[in-house]
Formats: C-alpha cells, sequence, structure tokens
C-alpha cells in the first residue's frame, strides 16, 4: 500500500516545522498583524495618518550564496540575506516596510534545517522593522536533491503617493553618499565560489566560508530617519550589478550622468584577494558592491549636514560623487 510519505513527503515532518517556526515569526507581529500563522493568507492593516497610501513590493531570493550555507551546514544567517535583498529594494522608493513572506523549497524536509532558515528570515523581518506574516515550505522529492534547499521572499511596504521617491527632482550639483556595505551581501556568488572553492580556506586569518556567509546589511532604520529628516532625491540599493547598473536606475533622466571618484574609500581587503587570484578589477564594479550596499543622492546643500547626520547616528559615511549633465549614465573618475 503507498501513501504521500512512500513518495517522499512526509507531512509530520512539514508539522512538526510549522510548529517550530511560529515561535519565530510571532516576535516579528506588529499591532497591524489580523491573524497568526496557520490561515490561508496573512492580513495585515495599513497605518493610520497615509492620504494616498501606495503598496511598494519587491521580491528577491538569496541566489548561489545559498549553497554556502548547505555546505557548512549553518542555517540561521541565509534568511537574513533572503528579506534584505527585497526591503533594501522598496527602501529606494521611500516604503516604510510592511510584512514579508517567504518561500522554503526542498527535496526532503527537515524540520530542524527549515526552522533554521526562517530564524533568519524572523531575524531579518526584526531588523527590517516587518511582520513575517505567512509563508511556504515546499517538499518536492525528485525535484530537488535531498539536502538541498533554495529560498525567495516577498516584502511590502506603504508610502503616501505624493513623498514616493522617484528621482525625479535629481538635477546637476547633486551629491551622491555612500554608507558601507557588510559584506558581499547576496551578489557575485557563483564567481566567489569559484574563485574560494574551499570553504575551510584561511583568507586574511578569517575562514572563507564565515567571511562569504556574513549576511547582508539591511539599512530600514537609516533610512527612515534620512526620510524624516532629509530631502532624499534619489536612493540605490547596490545590489547584482553593482554601481554599473544600479547607481543609474535612481534617476529616469537620460541627460543626466552620475560621477563617482573611486578613490573616496578603500576597497575591502578581500578584492586583493580576488584580484590576486585572477579576478578582473574592472568587473569589480558590475559584479560585486565593492564595499558600499546603500546610496542616498541628496542637494549639494545639504552635503555637510547630511554627512554630520549619518555619523551622529554611527555610519561611517563616504562621499562618493556627484550628477551632472551628460551622455554617460554613469562615470567612475
Amino acid at each position: 500500500m503507498m501513501d504521500y510519505k512512500s513518495s517522499g513527503v512526509n507531512i509530520e515532518e512539514g508539522y512538526r516545522s510549522v510548529e517550530k517556526i511560529k515561535g519565530y515569526a510571532k516576535k516579528t507581529l506588529s499591532p497591524l498583524v489580523l491573524n497568526g500563522l496557520g490561515s490561508f493568507a496573512g492580513m495585515m492593516e495599513l497605518p493610520e495618518g497615509y492620504r494616498k497610501p501606495v503598496l511598494i513590493s519587491g521580491t528577491d531570493g538569496v541566489g548561489t550564496k545559498l549553497r554556502i550555507a548547505l555546505d557548512l551546514k549553518k542555517y540561521d544567517t541565509v534568511g537574513i540575506d533572503c528579506v534584505a535583498m527585497c526591503v533594501n529594494d522598496i527602501l529606494c522608493h521611500g516604503a516604510q516596510p510592511l510584512f514579508f513572506l517567504d518561500y522554503i523549497a526542498c527535496g526532503k524536509l527537515d524540520a530542524d534545517v527549515s526552522s533554521e532558515l526562517v530564524k533568519g528570515i524572523a531575524e531579518g523581518c526584526l531588523q527590517g522593522e516587518m511582520s513575517l506574516i505567512g509563508g511556504e515550505t515546499a517538499e518536492m522529492p525528485g525535484f530537488y536533491e535531498e539536502g538541498d534547499y533554495d529560498m525567495a521572499g516577498f516584502a511590502v511596504g506603504v508610502c503616501e503617493k505624493d513623498q514616493i521617491i522617484t528621482g525625479e527632482t535629481i538635477e546637476s550639483g547633486d551629491v551622491l553618499i555612500g554608507l558601507p556595505s557588510s559584506g558581499f551581501h547576496s551578489n557575485g556568488f557563483s564567481l566567489l565560489r569559484k574563485v574560494f572553492p574551499d570553504f575551510q580556506e584561511r583568507v586574511n586569518g578569517e575562514r572563507i566560508g564565515d567571511l562569504l556567509l556574513t549576511p547582508t546589511r539591511i539599512y530600514t532604520a537609516i533610512v527612515m530617519k534620512a526620510l524624516a529628516q532629509f530631502d532624499i532625491k534619489g536612493m540605490a540599493h547596490i545590489t547584482g550589478g553593482g554601481f554599473i547598473e544600479n547607481l543609474p536606475r535612481m534617476t529616469q533622466k537620460k541627460s543626466l550622468r552620475l560621477n563617482v571618484y573611486k578613490d573616496t574609500y578603500k576597497l575591502p581587503a578581500i578584492y586583493e584577494v580576488l584580484a590576486s587570484r585572477g579576478v578582473d578589477k574592472e568587473s569589480f564594479y558590475k559584479t560585486f558592491n565593492t564595499g558600499i550596499g546603500y546610496v542616498f543622492c541628496v542637494s549639494s546643500v545639504l552635503k555637510e549636514s547630511f554627512l554630520e547626520f549619518l555619523k551622529s547616528e554611527g555610519e561611517n559615511p563616504v562621499l562618493l560623487g556627484y550628477v551632472d549633465e551628460g551622455e554617460e549614465e554613469l562615470c567612475f573618475r
């Protein structure tokens, strides 16, 4: 006699996974959440005070960084990356994060592993100031190998319609100010795994697997404070594609050129190792974040006060460059 378990799907392990996950999710819930895990859908009220609220959403995954976590059997941080890659994107348009949904797929479900993955997601939600209101864990034998997991997520935030950051007000003379990344974040890992095939190797005194698994920084707290006090004209999350792809996304004006001075900050030491192992230095800026994870565009009049504000919040900001007119979208100086 055959049943679902004989086909490779363990319903009881799924129940155990849900029970372990509930505690992590509960810690993230705000008073706006109307129900807990277990319903067919998550429900959340919009915050009061908005005249014309607009929902802003983003979705992403962890990518092949997840392979390192699986190989090292360290599952509790890549969930932070999953949240970060979504929430940092919606922040760029001025969205106050509201809630997050996750999707985890595997070949054979292990409740201990899946709950550790969600533990990281819950931590990411706490850092991102949002609620984890639901998700899906799919056991798919024959589609994924046993021991393999994949992870993706979906973030939703809210913004007043007339306060959405679109980049339309960016003009010649404005300045670009960057915030440090916490590492490679969650981009370029197909290349990184090729350069560093042994995750136990020690580089600059640190196990490379630990360095590569450093969670993506989530910028919610500092972005929300900045929006409350300054006229922010544009923002960019420096994710896949680095400066080259992401900086021009902060403005739709084709006549503007974003100028970046490469010597305004020192590349993290790991980039010297990449170069020594044959990675083209010119590819750094279109593959990795090169040490800068988030960029603001403000008027030059606000430059000094904004830099002082960021420093007072414990940041180490970098004056990256400026905006002028030109045919190129991005120019390195």
